[in-house]
């Protein structure tokens, strides 16, 4: 059974789209640089902001630093509140703690931005520790979930015991490079169709009642 859930952040816990799109907008103007159609922003929810840029844009990683520095200066004091917790998650997280689950997050999102977040929405409440990125950079997600799990003080037996929950092919495969499983949402629909699954999820869910009735039976 169960006993450590990993919460991705963006997608997962919170629709995340208006602040990143509004901000990615906001990065190239600033830069100079045609702004992508949407369907090209929406990729940018979930992977490394830097991997985003050099992959979906081809900008050089000069270009993608500079394009990470414009992109925060409006999500730190804006951007990250354009935001909305996804339904019924917040609830699904308290009830887990009052059986006595213990909850983390672990985004590649900037810690420094994550902790807000889960403040405004009320996750933080439930979180043994909410894991980010270090100021610069973004860490790939199997980066994060290493220090979750150094955070929780947790080793190589209590892998079986770990599950992590996210959007995005990046949640599953770095879960898996841990050594651990995951469980795929597809609340917000940013995931390409069969992206979760074929990327070795151990299920898919659409509500946080599926993942709840996930959790407790597994």
């Amino acid at each position: 059974m169960y006993h450590y859930i990993l919460f991705d952040l963006d997608g997962t816990l919170t629709d995340s789209k208006e602040g990143i799109l509004n901000c990615l907008r906001y990065a190239f103007g600033k830069m100079g640089q045609p702004v992508p159609p949407e369907e090209t922003l929406l990729k940018f929810i979930g992977p490394p902001l830097q991997d985003s840029y050099m992959r979906f844009c081809g900008f050089t990683a000069e270009q993608a630093m500079e394009g990470i520095r414009l992109f925060r200066e409006r999500y730190a004091p804006i951007g990250k509140f354009e935001n909305a917790a996804a339904p019924g998650m917040a609830e699904l997280c308290r009830r887990l703690k009052e059986r006595g689950y213990v909850l983390a997050v672990a985004s590649s999102k900037p810690e420094e931005m994550c902790v807000p977040i889960c403040e405004k929405f009320g996750f933080a409440p439930s979180m043994e520790t909410i894991t980010g990125s270090p100021p610069v950079g973004d860490w790939e997600k199997a980066d994060v979930i290493r220090e979750t799990l150094r955070r929780l003080g947790l080793t190589e037996a209590d892998k079986p015991r770990v599950l992590m929950v996210g959007d995005r092919k990046f949640d599953v495969l770095g879960a898996r490079e841990n050594g651990l499983d995951c469980v795929g949402v597809e609340f917000f629909g940013y995931a390409a169709p069969g992206e979760l699954a074929q990327a070795g999820a151990v299920a898919v869910v659409t509500t946080a009642e599926e993942l709840e009735q996930y959790i407790l039976t597994h």
